[in-house]
């Protein structure tokens, strides 16, 4: 099996995936997918928060909480089903790279609710948590990096070879035909560093920060 990353960017209701193996210097992108996390059927759960503000509290905690929990099945579905294509196709999954927010420690439910900058920050954290415990309940470990100290983290991890890397995967879109949007770059910036990285072991249910 030859050892292949996940990279994600995570949007409402949303993630863009990429799959990478290989090494810098003959890096593969063996695919990418848009991963959808929430049920049509369900009202307002691309935005939950907003969704959940009309109601009154109660509700609207059960509400959230029901988004989470059928949003981390799904998750959980699609990501169970890309690692088996991928075993097909004689990879195995060692890591996954999530792109993260500011991480600032988010207030009560219904602080948030009483704020319309609150709720979009929540709504943010909200999707990408879901898929970090997706990854957690299949057993991938999980990187953590934000998104605004990617830079630092690739000069960090690959020396003055970042800049020829970025390079070089921002190229990418030329051969391998669209999408390759900031998503896709992005989330194979993030997958490269999380198929290089050493094991370590990170608190339940909150990933691994890195450029702390």
């Amino acid at each position: 099996m030859k050892p292949a990353a996940l990279g994600i960017r995570a949007h409402s209701g949303w993630g863009a995936l990429v799959i990478v193996s290989g090494s810098p210097d003959a890096l593969e992108v063996v695919a990418r997918k848009r991963v959808a996390v929430t049920d049509p059927r369900m009202n307002g759960a691309n935005q939950p928060y907003h969704f959940a503000r009309s109601q009154e509290f109660p509700k609207a905690e059960r509400y959230v909480a029901d988004c989470a929990a059928i949003s981390e099945k799904l998750a959980v579905e699609a990501l169970r089903e890309v690692i088996g294509d991928l075993r097909r196709r004689e990879h195995g999954v060692v890591s996954c790279a999530i792109l993260l927010g500011s991480s600032r420690p988010l207030p009560s439910l219904s602080e948030i609710l009483a704020s319309h900058s609150l709720i979009h920050a929540a709504e943010g954290e909200f999707f990408r948590r879901i898929f970090w415990k997706a990854n957690a309940r299949l057993g991938i470990r999980v990187l953590g990096i934000r998104e605004r100290d990617l830079e630092r983290s690739l000069e960090g991890a690959f020396g003055e070879r970042a800049v020829s890397l970025r390079q070089q995967i921002a190229a990418l879109g030329k051969s391998l035909g669209p999408p390759w949007t900031t998503d896709q770059k992005t989330a194979c910036l993030a997958a490269l560093l999380a198929l290089g990285s050493e094991p370590k072991q990170s608190r339940a249910g909150a990933p691994k920060q890195v450029g702390r």
